[in-house]
């Protein structure tokens, strides 16, 4: 059975998550760090200590082929990939094996001009649209599991 993981630390679509698990009748599990900690009704939560990555490495050993994973991390996106497990983002955004490489190589450039001291724009301000794109993209995505 296809089970929705939600890397949940920061995560601003948990509500809506859970009740798409719900319509579904997928378990939800949330993983968060002890900085993030939370309980939700629908969901069972795990909460593992901080430290870099930590929440990540507990998310990857869990999936299983056919799961769903919550996350707007790309290289936790690219080990769910390898997993056969299914990535989105907060946005609806499907990763796949086609765009990871690519997102990946973003990431890294990003990250070198941060090591030099420039700076990048932060995300924009959360709209409703981006959230209900993200329920249209998740149903879409819950509808699709069970055949692939």
């Amino acid at each position: 059975m296809t089970t929705i993981l939600v890397d949940a630390d920061g995560c601003s679509v948990i509500n809506e998550t859970i009740a798409i698990a719900k319509e579904y009748r997928f378990p939800c599990i949330l993983l968060c760090d002890t900085a993030h900690e939370m309980h939700r009704d629908g969901a069972e939560t795990i909460t593992v200590s901080k430290g870099a990555d930590a929440v990540d490495f507990v998310l990857v050993n869990r999936i299983k082929k056919g799961d769903i994973i919550v996350t707007q991390d790309y290289g936790l996106a690219a080990m769910a990939l390898a997993k056969q497990g299914f990535p989105l983002d907060q946005n609806g955004r499907w990763f796949t094996n086609e765009n990871i490489d690519q997102l990946l190589a973003a990431r890294h450039k990003a990250q070198k001009i941060r090591r030099a001291g420039g700076r990048l724009r932060g995300p924009k301000k959360r709209t409703t649209e981006q959230t209900e794109a993200f329920v249209v993209s998740l149903r879409k995505l819950c509808d699709t599991v069970p055949t692939i």
